[in-house]
């Protein structure tokens, strides 16, 4: 009896020390959130995954070129394209997981009506959900941008502005601790859970339309590796799916 408890020691010890241990780079909700909920399903496939959280968008990406990560999971494709270009990046994103829609918050009014004129508005200073944010501030009839297809429109493609709004770039991650020095912001729907606001709280949100789909990203030519198809593939199940649908009741949307 002795040998076979000291036999099944000897496996389990040994299934430790050759578990493959990947990082993952991810801001903390609901990407590490969902992340976490994976690691027992990837820890019978041998994968030991960890967890690493970021608050910002660029450093998970450039950790990831770097090879301080193995995958990250906190962006959009729209982001990807433009950081990989502006920081002459390799990076290619191989699994969409979930959709967070971007809403517009305020402390201070409840409908766009009781917009003042001369407002302040807060929108992500990064590249793509900056143009993401005026697109939605154009299709709500609040400013008129010089073209509503540019992804990467800015503050100065904006051709009319009847209320004179302020439209004031800041942080991502720092918009839902700002609203109280705001007339409104648009937040992405990951910094909104974080600051304790939900969908239903905001004045308005996008579509079912986005393509702004979050996506499991990693290096060119890592895309193969068995450790990171199993990485994508156990976030990707009908297990995944329900734990979305279950936890954020509809504020995440499954993309898959």
């Amino acid at each position: 009896m002795k040998k076979m408890i000291s036999f099944l020691l000897v496996i389990a010890t040994f299934h430790i020390l050759s578990a493959e241990v990947i990082k993952v780079g991810a801001t903390p909700i609901p990407q590490a959130q969902i992340l976490r909920f994976v690691i027992p399903a990837l820890k019978k496939e041998g994968i030991d995954l960890k967890v690493i959280e970021f608050t910002d968008y660029v450093t998970p990406n450039l950790a990831l070129a770097d090879k301080s990560l193995d995958a990250n999971f906190m962006q959009h494709k729209p982001y990807l394209d433009k950081i990989n270009k502006d920081r002459n990046l390799h990076l290619i994103g191989i699994a969409k997981i979930h959709v967070e829609p971007l809403g517009f918050y305020s402390k201070k009014i409840r409908s766009i009506n009781e917009l003042k004129n001369g407002a302040s508005i807060g929108i992500p200073n990064d590249p793509s959900n900056e143009g993401r944010a005026l697109i939605l501030l154009h299709d709500k009839g609040l400013i008129t941008l010089k073209d509503p297809k540019n992804l990467y429109a800015n503050e100065f493609d904006i051709i009319k502005n009847p209320k004179n709004l302020k439209i004031k770039p800041l942080d991502a991650a720092m918009l839902g601790k700002s609203l109280h020095d705001l007339d409104g912001a648009i937040i992405n729907g990951n910094y909104a859970l974080q600051a304790g606001l939900k969908t239903k709280d905001a004045i308005f949100t996008e579509g079912i339309e986005s393509p702004y789909a979050n996506i499991l990203v990693v290096r060119e030519g890592d895309e193969n590796r068995p450790a990171i198809i199993k990485l994508k593939n156990a976030l990707q199940t009908k297990e995944v799916k329900k734990f979305i649908l279950d936890t954020y009741q509809g504020e995440i949307i499954p993309a898959f």
